[in-house]
């Protein structure tokens, strides 16, 4: 915990330095290279730049990445490379590379959750002049005001993911229970199945990323903004009785455990995943669909998953008294770093990654589009997509504050959902967890 909020401190310090020295590469520059997103040859005053951009872990596909190389070295003439970050190592290279005008990517895509972490010490370039042409409000906007500080736009949303109720068909119809319509009934339907030993439902203890919806759906959130700090929230009546029922979900229903987390939800309900009660139940983002079904050997012998519709289904988590709860959005968000000595290559680069091409592309691939516009085509192509996209559009994200990132370093809501999960207290332990937000939350 430590470890995180001096590294923060010290980008920021290290932050002030570069921009001082880089204030000329900001958003008032006049464009030089061809404004249309997707194709055509660099403009005669174009010069031809050779830029960087990280993407984290592994989730933009090969393809997109070539389109991205191809396109980028049609409109500017000059090269494209691509490096791929692992999650885990995003934090801690982003901090060092960002401030960096000799080491900074160009472009760099940061998880939405991490965004304001990196905006609130003018990591990213102002490219508010650029929110109409790439978008503006068909943009997704939660994902918006997450890299937004203010009115200036820092970080605009990549893709999004929607967490949904993936389960057993199979399972459901043997244990005689039908689709949930409210958050009571999830408990019950798989209560019921456990009584049975036909199944559970797989609640990692320490997967707060999907129990927080048990909190939003009771009205309750996990910090608020009162225009000039953040403060938790999850002693709050409405977040209490959210954990109380997530709570009882895990003690009734879960057949995994409290030092579990969400890594391996994807594959949970899979036949022989688990050892004796099986899951018939699990939440996860609509990718999740391609780690989904029957299992097989592939020609190269490695185990590949078949989504059998008849067997296999999804449905959106139900609100608390029905309709759908909100839950967290999955998914990125992307900029400019402030310290690129290219900003014209880096914003013809985002000029394509905003195009209708490659908002389609990303639909097309099961990457939920960050300009809104391409979403029915997402739901039509993607898997699950119609389902994915309702969660989506009643979805909601962590507090866009500075210190989150360093909450997620510290494992914080990890701790209190293990701590909950092992049949704590939840009023003595959201005050406690309170506590360690506050200390972190506002940077």
């Amino acid at each position: 915990m430590l470890k995180m909020t001096r590294g923060v401190v010290a980008f920021a310090a290290a932050s002030a330095i570069v921009l001082a020295g880089c204030s000329s590469s900001g958003s008032d520059d006049e464009p030089t290279t061809d404004p249309t997103a997707g194709g055509g040859e660099p403009t005669a005053e174009a010069q031809a730049e050779d830029i960087t951009l990280w993407l984290m872990g592994t989730d933009t596909p090969d393809t997109l990445i070539d389109y991205l190389k191809s396109e980028y070295a049609e409109v500017n003439g000059g090269a494209l490379t691509v490096e791929q970050i692992g999650w885990g190592d995003a934090i801690s290279s982003l901090t060092t590379a960002l401030p960096d005008s000799e080491n900074t990517p160009d472009v760099t895509e940061v998880g939405n959750t991490q965004s304001a972490t990196f905006t609130t010490v003018g990591a990213f370039m102002d490219i508010t002049d650029m929110y109409d042409e790439l978008g503006g409000d068909s943009l997704l906007q939660g994902f918006v005001e997450a890299g937004s500080v203010g009115e200036q736009r820092l970080a605009l949303p990549y893709y999004f993911g929607s967490r949904m109720v993936w389960y057993r068909k199979d399972l459901y119809e043997q244990g005689g229970v039908e689709v949930p319509t409210t958050l009571a009934d999830v408990t019950a339907a798989n209560a019921s199945l456990m009584e049975q030993g036909v199944g559970g439902f797989y609640v990692p203890g320490q997967s707060w990323r999907d129990g927080i919806s048990w909190i939003f759906a009771n009205g309750g959130d996990i910090a608020t903004y009162d225009g000039s700090e953040w403060t938790a929230t999850l002693s709050s009546p409405e977040s209490i009785a959210g954990m109380e029922q997530w709570q009882e979900l895990f003690m009734e229903t879960s057949v995994a455990q409290v030092t579990d987390d969400d890594s391996t939800a994807y594959e949970a309900i899979n036949d022989g995943f688990l050892p004796g009660t099986p899951a018939a139940t699990t939440m996860a983002p609509n990718w999740a669909y391609w780690s989904l079904g029957d299992i097989a050997e592939n020609e190269e012998g490695e185990p590949v998953a078949t989504w059998n519709e008849e067997k296999f289904g999804a449905y959106a988590l139900p609100g608390a008294d029905g309709g759908v709860a909100p839950v967290f959005a999955g998914g990125s968000n992307i900029g400019i770093s402030a310290s690129t000595q290219h900003p014209e290559g880096a914003k013809t680069l985002m000029r394509i990654i905003f195009s209708e091409e490659y908002q389609t592309m990303l639909a097309e691939n099961g990457l939920g589009p960050a300009n809104l516009d391409y979403a029915d085509t997402y739901a039509e192509v993607a898997a699950m997509g119609d389902i994915a996209l309702t969660a989506a559009e009643n979805a909601k994200l962590t507090p866009a504050a500075p210190g989150w990132a360093a909450i997620e370093e510290a494992k914080i809501m990890e701790q209190y959902f293990a701590a909950v999960a092992e049949g704590g207290d939840v009023t003595d332990l959201s005050v406690e967890y309170d506590e360690q937000i506050n200390a972190l939350i506002n940077g």
